[in-house]
């Protein structure tokens, strides 16, 4: 069952009656419901590129976070092959709100590492909803050592609310650990490719996003802080998260408009959750074309451009 957004309520309304009567006619074959049915689709499909032609930035916000969007473990199997995961830090645990270990992309062997938020109540509690603690991140930095050491490219995929902010993990150095995993990104002499498919939040998201080609999903989100977040300590009221949205810039064609990001990744009309197929397969082919560019340039080049990347950020704005 399709899980629709607020603003999306035109289009169940539609689909609700597709569905019924393609009930009526399984119950009764002497009914013939085709006519009625092509024509209620085609004012879907109308009425799909209307509302996702001016989403606002808080409405992007709820479908980057639809829980049909399709998430790490889905990429992880489409796009890559002979994918082994490692697991723990070496230090204190195994933390599966990321995920990392060493895969095959179209032939080549490269290190994978994404944030993973789970889709039902049992795997959102295991992986902690896609919020990393410092263990996580110390995971990240180990496998991006052992890329660096092996010459193996490295591809991360973004989607976390931010780092878990819990007493556990301030103790255990979760700043620390996050600024240890932005500064093996920088230093890094392979190629290295993010791609924002979700949310991005906060240093949670950039601990393991800073890379010599960034990319976001068309309705994927990017930002300092949740819009929530931002509207309780502007406001002291997270209600006004739709307003702090639009005022902080956090979509796609914002971020690209300020140099935030490389490109941005078009998405099916309706969401990534109506066709994750397609759109894996297009984020695919952009990583694909962003690393063949990249493999062809030494590793001096590569540290030296991403590094660079970073400190000229907001310098034209």
């Amino acid at each position: 069952m399709h899980n629709y957004l607020d603003f999306e309520k035109p289009i169940s309304d539609l689909e609700a009656k597709i569905r019924e009567l393609k009930k009526i006619a399984e119950e009764d074959e002497s009914i013939d419901t085709s006519e009625e049915i092509s024509r209620l689709e085609s004012r879907v499909d109308e009425a799909m590129v209307d509302i996702y032609s001016k989403l606002n930035a808080w409405q992007k916000t709820q479908v980057a976070r639809h829980p049909q969007r399709p998430h790490f473990v889905d990429y992880a199997e489409a796009l890559f092959t002979e994918f082994t995961p490692l697991a723990g830090d070496r230090k204190f645990a195994e933390d599966a709100a990321i995920q990392a270990g060493l895969a095959r992309f179209r032939g080549q062997p490269v290190a994978v590492i994404g944030q993973e938020k789970g889709n039902d109540t049992k795997s959102r509690i295991k992986h902690n909803f896609g919020s990393p603690r410092p263990e996580g991140y110390r995971k990240a930095i180990r496998v991006m050592e052992m890329a660096d050491r092996f010459g193996l490219p490295v591809i991360s995929l973004i989607d976390t609310a931010g780092a878990y902010p819990g007493v556990g993990a301030e103790e255990r150095g979760q700043a620390e650990a996050i600024a240890r995993s932005t500064e093996m990104c920088l230093g890094l002499k392979v190629p290295m490719i993010s791609v924002v498919i979700g949310e991005g939040g906060s240093g949670g998201a950039i601990a393991i996003a800073t890379g010599n080609r960034v990319y976001m999903l068309e309705h994927a989100i990017y930002s300092v802080i949740s819009p929530e977040g931002a509207a309780s300590i502007l406001w002291r009221d997270s209600t006004r998260a739709k307003e702090a949205a639009t005022s902080m810039k956090i979509t796609a064609e914002d971020l690209k408009g300020f140099g935030i990001i490389d490109g941005i990744i078009p998405e099916p009309v309706g969401g990534a959750h109506r066709a994750p197929e397609k759109v894996i397969n297009a984020t695919g082919d952009v990583i694909f074309t962003a690393l063949t560019e990249l493999s062809a340039q030494p590793g001096d080049k590569l540290r030296t451009d991403r590094r660079q990347k970073f400190l000229e950020i907001g310098r034209n704005l």
